[in-house]
């Protein structure tokens, strides 16, 4: 069982790694995506950690921060998506984090909000890296606010960061969508509003939509999407067979 952890992907696999509970892991599995079947072994992270959010390229995929047994963490592993095997370590967030959010082109990864380790504060700082080339993180723009817990879809030129909470409860949800444009710089922008409740939803995208599911407090099982080119509000999609989010 895996709980928290980061999604990666290329045209061709579907990745998961690592675990926020029962217990902090380190695993790293796959599936084929054109081909039902149960996820296998892929290898491991750096750590045994949970909360973590993950960007890709078509080859390259990274995680960014999260939390080990030991606390906050803000290291970002990479690994090669065709090639099975162990991460290892591209370099450092500017801020640790966990809870955070990432989107991606096929250059740049980006890593927006999550909860610090200082009490429970939530920030609102996005940075950024260029996937191709190892190094430390480089400060990106402002959201509108500081959260976490939201759902992320992105476009080869805009990420989408939906929804999320900014604080612990359920009268403390942003119903805020905004978006940036990866290839350059700036803070966050006014998209619209989410059309049902955008905490703890995840999200997917191609190059058209952006497909947002599920939630809780309570949970849910609302699919909404919106198309990332445009602004506007999240539109009904469908259901889920069950509640649930993360």
């Amino acid at each position: 069982a895996q709980d928290q952890g980061a999604g990666i992907n290329s045209p061709t696999r579907g990745i998961f790694a690592g675990s926020a509970a029962p217990s902090k892991e380190n695993l790293i599995t796959f599936v084929t995506i054109s081909t039902l079947g149960d996820a296998a072994d892929f290898g491991d992270l750096t750590a045994s950690k949970g909360a973590l959010s993950g960007a890709s390229s078509s080859t390259r995929g990274l995680t960014f921060g999260g939390h080990t047994p030991s606390g906050f963490v803000n290291n970002i592993d990479l690994i090669t998506i065709p090639t099975l095997g162990n991460a290892t370590d591209f370099g450092d967030l500017v801020a640790i984090n966990a809870e955070s959010t990432a989107a991606s082109s096929q250059v740049r990864g980006l890593c927006a909000g999550g909860e610090t380790p200082t009490g429970g504060g939530w920030t609102n700082v996005i940075q950024y890296v260029t996937i191709a080339t190892a190094g430390n993180a480089t400060d990106f723009g402002d959201m509108t606010a500081g959260h976490d817990f939201h759902g992320t879809a992105s476009s080869s030129t805009r990420g989408i960061i939906y929804g999320g909470i900014t604080s612990y409860g359920p009268s403390v949800r942003t119903n805020i969508i905004e978006y940036v444009t990866i290839a350059s710089t700036g803070n966050g922008t006014d998209f619209g509003d989410v059309r049902d409740d955008g905490a703890h939803a995840h999200g997917t995208s191609n190059s058209i939509r952006g497909v947002f599911a599920g939630g809780i407090d309570p949970y849910r099982n609302s699919i909404d999407f919106i198309t990332i080119a445009t602004t506007g509000d999240g539109v009904d999609w469908g259901d889920l067979p069950i509640e649930t989010g993360s």
